[in-house]
């Protein structure tokens, strides 16, 4: 089934890799909510899941092609190209938007977890004692992590690597946000920041036949840091993958209530009208990293002033939002309805 994708198929997988790795480094919004709004969520956990002792014998007897084939490599392969080449491109953009109009932004993804908790609830027809049990504890462990307050940043490789297994967390688990959760550890700056641009920069310095960067201490530790974390967010891809496949197979419905109750208290993260609270030292100062640029340290949430324009126009995103989730739901109901008249 998943070996008969059109060219047209591939394009919006690459695409739909590019939303994850964008939705995967903005604090509080998820790369599972796009899995499972995209309709790949399930596919994209049995990939991961195929990912195992089997494929591993495969791989080691030299037979590429059956290995590629077991672990739905097509599949794999142009969702996670999508997702690298959003850290480097999409992200940038993303983090463009942010420094400028902050407010917008974050109004336009509190719109599109609105969207999504409309899409994933609209056909969910199970709600019993034991559903709306979970889907309660879904959303008061969502409201929970929202107004948690961060560590101290680690650098520490033990901790790196069990940061990489926590934060790809977002990637599986739909409402939970991986970089918030980095935030949270007090990681967020180090990983997701910092490493990425000492990469960016290293394959720069690369293209230009300068190899200066392997007398850089600093930054041969930074990529050391990053190695460690993309180890850990591998494992954990895989690991957790393992356990969701047991879950959706025997607990679908309960997982779904969950997932529904947990995105919903996940919208305290992206309330747009926040204040960013940055790090300061003990006399009051701002704390800088590397880069020179502020450390988030959490967010202040307040209710918006009705009479300002901003404020309406912050509305007009959310709207925006919204109308996404829908036009993919439209989307998603005319290529079921193409594949049943063909």
């Amino acid at each position: 089934m998943y070996n008969t994708r059109t060219f047209l198929d591939k394009f919006f997988l690459v695409i739909k890799g590019l939303c994850m790795g964008a939705a995967n480094k903005v604090p509080g919004v998820s790369g599972g909510i796009v899995a499972f709004v995209g309709g790949f969520y399930e596919e994209f956990i049995y990939s991961l899941q195929k990912v195992n002792g089997k494929a591993f014998k495969l791989l080691l007897n030299g037979r590429f092609k059956s290995f590629f084939r077991y672990i739905n490599g097509t599949f794999l392969s142009l969702l996670i190209f999508g997702m690298l080449v959003s850290y480097f491109s999409v992200s940038k953009l993303l983090d463009y938007f942010l420094e400028r109009k902050e407010l917008f932004v974050w109004a336009a993804f509190f719109g599109m977890i609105l969207g999504s908790i409309y899409y994933i609830s609209k056909d969910f027809e199970h709600w019993n004692r034991k559903t709306i049990t979970a889907g309660i504890i879904g959303l008061i462990v969502g409201i929970s992590i929202s107004f948690l307050n961060p560590a101290k940043e680690n650098d520490n490789l033990f901790f790196i690597f069990a940061c990489g297994i926590i934060s790809v967390s977002g990637m599986t688990l739909p409402g939970l946000s991986g970089s918030f959760i980095l935030i949270l550890l007090g990681n967020y700056v180090l990983l997701l920041v910092d490493s990425v641009n000492a990469l960016y920069d290293t394959f720069a310095e690369i293209l230009r036949g300068d190899f200066s960067f392997t007398q850089n201490a600093e930054r041969i530790d930074t990529l050391t840091i990053l190695a460690v974390f993309t180890a850990g967010s591998a494992t954990g891809l895989v690991s957790l993958s393992h356990l969701l496949t047991y879950v959706l197979k025997h607990y679908k419905h309960i997982t779904t209530a969950v997932i529904i109750g947990f995105i919903t208290g996940s919208l305290g993260v992206v309330w747009p009208w926040k204040r960013t609270i940055f790090k300061t030292d003990a006399s009051g100062e701002l704390i800088l990293d590397s880069n020179g640029k502020e450390i988030i340290s959490n967010y202040e949430r307040f209710f918006p002033d009705l009479g300002s324009s901003e404020t309406w126009w912050a509305i007009f995103f959310i709207g925006v939002g919204i109308a996404i989730l829908l036009l993919l739901d439209w989307y998603g109901k005319t290529q079921k309805e193409t594949k049943l008249s063909v």
